[in-house]
C-alpha cells in the first residue's frame, strides 16, 4: 500500500512548512516533494522515516484513505481578521480542522452522537433579517426567556459539535467547518475570554442558520444574529429605557447576560438608547482604561465548556478500555499531541447523550 500524497501535505501544512522549507528538512529537491504530494512519485520508506519524524506523525497518518477538505468558498468568509492571517497559518488551521474530523468519524464508529433538537436552515434571502432570523431559533430551541445560560449546550443538543484550540497561534476567533459523514464542526479559539467565546459561538451560528453562500454582509449579518441571539431587543430594551448607559450600567449587564461590556454599548447603540455623541465617548472611555483588549477581571466569569467530543474521548477510554497508547494508534497522532489537543470534561454537568455502538 503506498502512502498518501494528501496526507503527506495535510502533515507539511499542519507544522506550517511551505514546500520549499520542508523540503530542506526531508534532504529532497522542493520539485520531489510536490511531486510526491500530488501522487506522482511514490513515497519511499526512508522518506516516510523521515517525514515522520519532520512532521511529528506516525507513519500511519501517511497511509489515512480519509478525504482531505480543504476551506470550502462558503467557509472563506467566516474567518476572522482574514487580512492578519498568513497563507500557512490558514493551511494549519484547514488541516487541524481535517484532523477533527478524522477523529470524529473515528469516534462515531463506536459512540453515537444522540441530540434532541436540530439547527434549522433560515436563510437570509428568505426571512430578510437577521433580528427575526435569532428570534426564531430561540423559538424554536424553546430558549426562555432571558440571558442564555449556556450557549454551547444548546448548539450540542441541536447536533453541532464544539471544540476549542488554539487554532495554530492565527489570528483567527472562529471556525465552521461542515465536510459530509459528520456532525458539523464549530471550533473556537481557545486563547479569548469567555464572553468574546460566546460570541464567536453565535456569530458561527448565525452562519450555519443564514448563510449557504458568501455575501459582502455576511459578516455583518451574522455579528447582528450573535447580539440578537445574546442580547433579545424585546428584554434587553427595559433594562436600558430611561437609564443613563455608563460603564457601570454595562459592567452590571455583563455579569447578567454573559456578553462583552462592548458588545453591550454596541447593542445599546443599535437600539436607540445611545446617541453618537454617547457611544463616542464610552468608547473613549473604554480605551482609556485599555478595556478594548482586557475588561475588569473581576467582572469574568467561567468559560462554557464543549462536552461532545470529551464525552466520546470517555466513552473510549472507560468503556470500550482503549489505553493511552490504543487510543494514539486509533486516532493516528502521538499520545502527547491527544493529551494536548483533548481535555476531558470532569465533574457532573448537563451533556448531550453519547451511546455505544454496539
Amino acid at each position: 500500500m503506498s502512502a498518501n500524497g494528501s496526507m503527506l501535505r495535510l502533515a507539511r501544512q499542519r507544522k506550517q512548512l511551505s514546500q520549499i522549507d520542508a523540503a530542506g528538512k526531508l534532504g529532497i529537491d522542493q520539485p520531489i516533494l510536490s511531486r510526491i504530494e500530488n501522487g506522482l512519485i511514490e513515497a519511499r520508506e526512508d522518506f516516510l522515516i523521515k517525514a515522520s519524524s519532520v512532521y511529528n506523525v506516525p507513519m500511519s497518518f501517511f497511509f489515512l484513505t480519509d478525504p482531505v477538505y480543504g476551506a470550502p468558498v462558503s467557509v472563506h468568509p467566516m474567518w476572522r481578521r482574514k487580512a492578519d492571517v498568513s497563507g500557512r497559518e490558514l493551511d494549519a488551521v484547514v488541516a487541524e480542522l481535517n484532523i477533527w474530523v478524522f477523529h470524529l468519524r473515528r469516534f462515531l464508529e463506536g459512540a453515537e452522537y444522540v441530540h434532541a433538537a436540530n439547527v434549522p436552515r433560515l436563510d437570509i434571502d428568505d426571512y430578510g433579517d437577521p433580528e427575526k432570523i435569532a428570534g426564531l431559533l430561540r423559538s424554536h430551541w424553546k430558549v426562555p426567556p432571558g440571558p442564555i445560560r449556556d450557549l454551547t449546550l444548546l448548539v450540542e443538543r441541536a447536533g453541532v459539535v464544539v471544540a476549542h484550540s488554539p487554532l495554530s497561534g492565527a489570528s483567527v476567533s472562529g471556525v465552521t467547518f461542515a465536510p459530509p459523514g459528520v456532525p458539523p464542526l464549530i471550533v473556537l479559539n481557545s486563547e479569548q475570554p469567555a464572553d468574546r467565546l460566546r460570541f464567536t459561538l453565535a456569530h458561527e451560528l448565525g452562519h450555519m442558520v443564514m448563510h449557504r453562500f458568501p455575501t459582502p454582509k455576511m459578516e455583518d449579518e451574522a455579528n447582528a444574529f450573535a447580539s440578537a441571539l445574546l442580547l433579545p431587543a424585546r428584554e434587553l430594551a427595559p433594562l436600558f429605557f430611561g437609564r443613563r448607559v455608563d460603564l457601570g450600567l454595562l459592567a452590571a449587564l455583563k455579569t447578567e447576560w454573559r456578553v462583552s461590556m462592548q458588545s453591550l454599548l454596541m447593542r445599546a447603540k443599535s437600539l436607540g438608547f445611545v446617541s453618537h455623541h454617547q457611544e463616542q465617548y464610552l468608547w473613549r472611555q473604554i480605551s482609556a482604561r485599555g478595556y478594548r483588549l482586557r475588561e475588569p477581571p473581576e467582572l469574568d466569569f467561567p468559560a462554557e465548556k464543549s462536552t461532545v467530543i470529551e464525552s466520546m474521548l470517555q466513552v473510549h477510554r472507560d468503556a470500550l478500555r482503549y489505553s493511552d497508547q490504543e487510543l494514539a494508534r486509533f486516532l493516528h497522532l502521538y499520545e502527547a499531541d491527544i493529551r494536548q489537543q483533548y481535555h476531558l470534561a470532569s465533574g457532573k454537568s448537563e451533556r448531550p447523550k453519547i451511546a455505544i455502538v454496539r
